[in-house]
Order: C-alpha cells, then sequence, then structure tokens
C-alpha cells in the first residue's frame, strides 16, 4: 500500500512556506510564530525520524508478521474495511497517546514532539527518534487478522492527518466539525503547557474519544506552549534524548527497586514519597502524597 507520509513531503514543505509567509504578511502579536532555530531543529528531528523510523521498522514488522501469521483471522483489504481499518487504528492510536503522556519511560519518546515552544507546521514535523514503544499498542489490530501494510498505511494517513492542525492561523471550525474531529483548537490545547490543558486531548483524527474517555478539554485560553519546563538546546540529538538521560540520572540517585520502577513507569511529574526516617528528631514537614503529584508533561 502507498507510503502516505513520502508521498505529502512536498505537500508539507508548500503548506510550512505558505504559513511562514502568512506571519511576514500579517504578523500575529498573540502567536508563537517562527522562530529559525526551532523551525530547523523541528525540520532536521522529522528527517532523521525518517531515517530511524526505517531502522525501526525491521524487528516490528517482524513481530507483526508472526502475529499474523499465527491468528487464524484475515480482514480483506476492500474500501470499508480500510474505513473501518482507520477507525480501529485511530482508537488504538488515542491509548497509545494517552500512554505515552502518563508512563514516562514512553513520554522520554513522545516529549520530543513537545519540546518547541512554538506551535506552527514545522512543530508537526518534530517527530521522536525512538519510536519503538508504540507497536505494541497496535498489536490487536494485527492479531484481529488486519495485515501489517495495511496498518502501515492507516497509520501514515493518521500522521498527514495531524500535520494540518498544528497551526494557530486557523480558528474554531463549525461546531459539528469540532465535535467530532480532531481541528487545530482542539490540538492547541494538547500541545499547551498551562495546567488546565495538560494531558489532553488525545486524539489523532476523531475527537471523539477524548469526549468518550474523558480527556477532553476545549480552548477557552490562549495557550503557552512547551513543556513544563523547557529545554533550552537545538542540538537535535539533545532533544532526542534528553529525557532519557534525565531518567538515567534519577535512576542513579534512587534509593531502592520501589524508586527505580517510579522513575521509569509512573507519570513524568512523580516523586517518591519523603523518606520517614530521615530528619529524624526534626519537626515535621509537609511532604508530597505517597503517589506523588499528577503526571504533567515535565523534563528534568
Amino acid at each position: 500500500m502507498p507510503d502516505v507520509v513520502l508521498w505529502s513531503i512536498p505537500a508539507f514543505i508548500l503548506l510550512t512556506v505558505v504559513e511562514i509567509v502568512s506571519y511576514r504578511i500579517h504578523p500575529d502579536e498573540d502567536a508563537a510564530g517562527y522562530e529559525t532555530k526551532d523551525a530547523a531543529t523541528s525540520i532536521g528531528m522529522g528527517l532523521g525520524s525518517l531515517v530511524f523510523d526505517a531502522l525501526w521498522k525491521i524487528p516490528i514488522v517482524a513481530i507483526y508478521a508472526a502475529v499474523y501469521e499465527l491468528t487464524p483471522l484475515r480482514v480483506p483489504v476492500v474500501w470499508w474495511t480500510v474505513l473501518l481499518m482507520l477507525l480501529g487504528q485511530d482508537f488504538f492510536y488515542y491509548w497509545s497517546h494517552r500512554g505515552h503522556h502518563v508512563i514516562r519511560i514512553l513520554w522520554a519518546c513522545h516529549v520530543v514532539h513537545h519540546s518547541s515552544k512554538k506551535f506552527n507546521l514545522s512543530t508537526a514535523l518534530r517527530q521522536p527518534w525512538t519510536s519503538w514503544t508504540v507497536w505494541p499498542f497496535y498489536v490487536p489490530l494485527i492479531a484481529l487478522g488486519v495485515h501489517p501494510a495495511a496498518l502501515a498505511f492507516c497509520s501514515s494517513a493518521n500522521l498527514v492527518y495531524q500535520f494540518w492542525i498544528h497551526t494557530e492561523r486557523i480558528g474554531k471550525l463549525p461546531r459539528p466539525v469540532e465535535f467530532v474531529f480532531n481541528t487545530p483548537s482542539h490540538h492547541r490545547v494538547h500541545h499547551a503547557s498551562q495546567g488546565s490543558y495538560l494531558d489532553r486531548n488525545f486524539g489523532g483524527i476523531l475527537i471523539v474519544w477524548d469526549r468518550l474517555f474523558g480527556s477532553f478539554t476545549p480552548e477557552t485560553e490562549p495557550c503557552v506552549f512547551g513543556l513544563t519546563k523547557n529545554i533550552s538546546t537545538y542540538n537535535p540529538l539533545r532533544v532526542a534524548t534528553h529525557e532519557y538521560a534525565a531518567i538515567g540520572r534519577d535512576l542513579r540517585a534512587a534509593r531502592n527497586w520501589s524508586e527505580r520502577a517510579g522513575r521509569v513507569f509512573r507519570g513524568p511529574g512523580w516523586r517518591p514519597a519523603e523518606d520517614p526516617t530521615e530528619g529524624a528528631g526534626l519537626p515535621e514537614q509537609p511532604g508530597p502524597s505517597p503517589d506523588g503529584p499528577p503526571a504533567q508533561r515535565v523534563t528534568s
């Protein structure tokens, strides 16, 4: 099946140029706009992701092929089953995306996409180089008889759809569209870093999953883009790996295996409870709850 991402690259470039020109002709002081180094980093991350994704596909396709051969089910590839497969892929994309926000080792991959303080079409190209964390979420589709090539097509179509929603130049669309589909307004909320917007609107093509599973928040105030603790680098290698490095530092400093597990598998904002044996004899100090604060898009 066609690789719609590769086919769409000329359109990505053209639309990005159009958006840049639009900011030059009609500046918007309330928009984050473009910054040359930031846009260059996003484009570099996108080009790098094409290379690394090709490498990760080798073991992933092998696993998918094995599961596909083991299952007795087969979904024929005709127009109406392709629509159903797109729907199924979008459903599992929602859970993959949500998981990559609330589990830190997965967030270490996805944080790359949120690391820009800008929000424009070049931000859509800021893709991770460690996308090997995504494949387990789609195993059920393969087990149901979806051919790996059909899944790849649906995933590519989902990714291409999301390109145009990375913009501040499009306001809210008609209500029926906003109710069903993921739009620039919904996705601005997803990329915002203020508390009321954190970890919301995970949908890919459809926003109905967020409405069904309680993660939807409408855009009601201007968005502040980036991370709750932003990184100060334009180096693509550091952008791609900085959260893995932070996890490594936290693991070295951890006091026990429970804390190590929490640093890897709990939310990005998780902190261990205070050790009750520390500070013995001193006045009691307030500390975090045993579970730590809720998961947030924070990077060390």
